[in-house]
């Protein structure tokens, strides 16, 4: 939805100023009907399209159009714009009325009473913005049945009975006779906008015409009457029910009732009988096409070997291979009978020449089987190996021991014994070499170095002063 200021109103509709200098039209087929606007006038509208011009893009705005509906309610209620109540269809006649079915995608939640809003604040902002334009929330449901009686509110439903066939799906509502306005509505504004919201036909009927064509269809239809023996007792009740009203007397309520289980039985019966026979057709088809081999649809009707005359008959009537002609000569013959040029004598030649042909089986390609190869284990026997080997291997991996051994002494230097005996101060800083303690010293220098010796008469490593050449003092160190 945009925004915008009303610059000009012509013969071709209304120039909308928007925002970033771009201008807007609005033709008067989308505008809505009886609503008049004024220079300077701001107007919301949703843009519908937006069209390549010879002056550059052209933007073509609507107020009658269902989206614009559609985004209202987005910006009116929080829970359609965060997809918590979805808008499943909209029927709008601009001006006038407006249908919305809308369904919760959480269970809890009552989606109409979410669009409404509390004392209806909600869809009075949007009727206020849609020029007083009357709209219906109702809630969408799997089931046509119910959801055609809540598209025809605000009447009260006493039946709805569906007829789905091939050409087009028609549903008879049936209502009371106090009912019978408002579910068509004026000038059958509302049954226009349920069928337009539901997708169905929708045939209204009052509860006595409905009572009227039931007890028509029983007495025509034997079959009928064997299926429902406590509809045909109802017959003469409903038939002097019937007399009253065309006398214009007064009908009690119970007479109503009787009417209308009349009507359900007698009509909830025809849609079943219609069902099973929509069923058994379907049977039927799927048999003729399993006598049918697959190969036949994948040969074409040229190459069938019928007459030249024929077969551009039957090319031309929609039969591009032999399994659709084979098909059609055992469901429907006529078909193929009522086409012009086909008579007697081609359906004849047809057959025989159907009858002629050989279709080869499909053969079934087996898929390989990979061979499982079992992992087999071989033991290998231990060779002993000679006596003079066994000592030469015992001699090398003692020499290798006492090697690791002299290794292990020269790195440590010092036994275990020994560094445990040690005093702190007679280590040197870790990783410090002598020449690094020398540079330590200074120029100085005057501090003596120490040197680990080990006593032997002591038995143990001691620290000695490092004394110079020419140091005049000769006495022992200590």
């Amino acid at each position: 939805i945009v925004s915008g200021l009303v610059q000009a109103v012509n013969a071709q509709g209304i120039t909308i100023g928007l925002d970033m200098k771009a201008e807007g039209l609005m033709p008067n087929n989308q505008r809505i009907p009886g609503e008049r606007l004024k220079l300077h006038d701001r107007v919301r509208a949703v843009v519908m399209e937006v069209k390549d011009g010879t002056r550059g893009p052209q933007i073509i705005l609507s107020r009658a159009h269902r989206n614009f509906l559609r985004r209202l309610m987005e910006n009116e209620v929080p829970e359609i714009y965060h997809g918590i109540v979805e808008i499943r269809a909209i029927s709008r006649e601009p001006g006038a009325r407006a249908k919305v079915a809308v369904s919760a995608t959480q269970p809890g939640i009552d989606p109409v009473g979410a669009c409404v809003g509390m004392k209806g604040v909600r869809i009075q902002a949007i009727v206020k913005e849609l020029h007083d334009e009357k709209i219906d929330v109702i809630q969408w449901d799997a089931d046509p049945v119910v959801y055609i009686s809540k598209a025809i509110s605000p009447a009260r439903v006493s039946g709805v009975y569906l007829a789905d066939g091939d050409d087009a799906r028609t549903a008879t509502v049936v209502v009371g006779e106090d009912q019978l306005s408002l579910a068509i509505g004026r000038d059958g504004q509302n049954a226009r906008l349920a069928a337009k919201l539901t997708g169905w036909r929708i045939d209204i009927k009052s509860l006595s015409e409905a009572s009227g064509d039931s007890l028509t269809k029983l007495k025509s239809d034997s079959e009928l009457q064997a299926m429902l023996p406590q509809a045909v007792e109802m017959i003469p009740q409903v038939e002097e029910i019937l007399a009253k009203k065309a006398e214009e007397r007064a009908i009690m309520p119970e007479e109503y009732t009787l009417l209308g289980q009349f009507v359900d039985r007698v009509e909830r019966r025809l849609v079943q009988v219609k069902e099973d026979a929509v069923r058994e057709a379907d049977e039927q088809t799927a048999a003729i096409k399993a006598d049918i081999p697959a190969a036949a649809y994948e040969m074409p009707v040229t190459e069938s070997g019928i007459k030249e005359h024929i077969i551009n008959i039957l090319t031309e009537a929609g039969y591009e291979n032999v399994g659709q002609v084979m098909f059609d000569l055992k469901a429907n013959p006529n078909k193929i009978l009522g086409l012009a040029g086909i008579g007697a004598k081609a359906i004849q030649n047809i057959e025989e020449t159907l009858a002629g042909l050989s279709f080869p089986e499909p053969v079934k390609v087996e898929e390989p089987v990979a061979e499982v190869v079992e992992e087999t284990t071989v033991k290998v026997e231990e060779v002993p190996l000679p006596e003079k080997q066994v000592e030469r291997k015992k001699e090398a991996k003692k020499v290798a021991e006492e090697e690791e051994e002299d290794t292990e002494h020269a790195k440590d230097g010092v036994s275990l014994d020994e560094l445990f005996q040690m005093k702190p101060e007679m280590f040197q800083s870790a990783g410090e070499t002598d020449e690094e303690a020398d540079k330590k010293k200074g120029k100085k220098g005057k501090k003596k170095g120490v040197a680990l010796e080990f006593d032997e008469n002591l038995g143990e490593v001691v620290s000695r002063k490092k004394h110079k050449r020419g140091d005049d003092d000769g006495g022992e160190d200590w």
